[in-house]
């Protein structure tokens, strides 16, 4: 099957480019949930949204596309600023090409950039009880030292060292779009996205102990999902969402096809997480969204996921894919199941064309 994000194989030498530390930084030697930080859920008031410009000439090689995917970039941002605060790292060299497309809500931080992916190389915040933050680092290595990511590795502990914030680590390798957390303690997950020798070689039970522990997580419910089929081994937040922690939205095809494996694996975690049970007992409540036929691409790398939105303070930013009635059914349903925040959906195919969506391309921080 062809990767829905074309693979990046670098040289070895850019998988040392992880856990990068600065002496300046707190470094704290207990785990986040040891000390009493959580991940908050997505729908908590935020700070800021962080998002991450793009610029990697050998990752978007083409000139061309590369100014329409920092234009969607450049829409996404904006769109968010309407609602909240939005920082966009890049390199102070690209600021000036950069501020002709953003707009003047957007700030500019210089940390430089390799790629647009802020939800997996962005900082990950954990907040405790006073409303203290702290980042716990995932030690991002291009999902599994697929692409280069000089500049995307050394990101949360940049944005920590700007924030002057102290980093939890505890060595676990990944990405925040490789699981859904209800910000209560309940996360979801992908298998191969995390018991995968590209980043973890230990056990299941070693990595689902590491990931409880990075965002102060009490239960974490495997799928199995796909391996080595796309750059991210098939991350959670384009299939599966939390909408409260009683109730989950997955977006399916109308019918199964055993021949496809993202059809397939989709199937696969919709019956698992039917069986799962709540901390409290009882099944969640699972929603299901339609996915996308009659879209404006048709590339088969082409990801087309409604439920890889973004919430903000007031809002859900969604994307449409130019299918009428399924991207009018889609801004239906979030409708109701956000009723007191606006749905705004964009056309930001060419994020879409990369492997991901506005989710991936975002990271949110809490308030205090």
């Amino acid at each position: 099957m062809i990767s829905r994000r074309a693979f990046h194989k670098m040289a070895a030498g850019w998988a040392g480019l992880i856990g990068m530390s600065n002496s300046s930084m707190a470094k704290v030697s207990v785990s986040a949930k040891e000390a009493g930080y959580r991940m908050p859920e997505e729908a908590e008031k935020h700070e800021r949204t962080f998002m991450q410009w793009p610029v990697n000439n050998v990752v978007h090689s083409d000139p061309s596309f590369l100014k329409m995917l920092q234009q969607s970039i450049a829409d996404v941002a904006n769109t968010i600023s309407e609602f909240e605060p939005v920082v966009m790292l890049m390199d102070a060299a690209y600021e000036k090409s950069a501020r002709n497309r953003l707009s003047e809500r957007v700030t500019i931080w210089h940390i430089p950039t390799d790629d647009l992916w802020c939800r997996d190389s962005g900082p990950l915040f954990v907040k405790n009880k006073d409303g203290g933050l702290a980042i716990s680092d995932l030690n991002f290595n291009g999902w599994g030292n697929k692409q280069l990511h000089e500049n995307d590795g050394r990101i949360a502990r940049r944005v920590a060292e700007y924030l002057d914030l102290p980093v939890f680590d505890n060595g676990l390798v990944g990405e925040a779009g490789g699981f859904e957390s209800d910000g209560q303690g309940t996360l979801i997950a992908h298998e191969s996205s995390w018991i995968n020798p590209n980043r973890n070689a230990d056990s299941r039970q070693e990595v689902e102990t590491r990931l409880l522990e990075a965002v102060g997580g009490d239960q974490l419910i495997w799928a199995p999902g796909v391996k080595g089929a796309d750059i991210t081994d098939y991350h959670i937040d384009s299939l599966a969402r939390f909408v409260t922690p009683d109730t989950i939205l997955i977006q399916l095809p109308d019918e199964i096809d055993t021949r496809d494996p993202w059809s397939a694996s989709a199937y696969e975690t919709y019956d698992i997480l039917k069986t799962a049970t709540k901390p409290g007992g009882g099944a969640f409540e699972l929603l299901v969204l339609s996915e996308p036929f009659d879209t404006r691409v048709t590339s088969p790398d082409f990801v087309a996921a409604y439920v890889n939105y973004y919430i903000c303070n007031g809002g859900v930013i969604a994307a449409e894919f130019g299918d009428r009635s399924k991207d009018e059914a889609a801004q239906t349903m979030l409708s109701d199941l956000y009723p007191d925040r606006e749905i705004v959906m964009l056309n930001v195919d060419p994020i879409g064309e990369t492997g991901g969506g506005i989710h991936c391309a975002t990271q949110q921080q809490p308030a205090t």
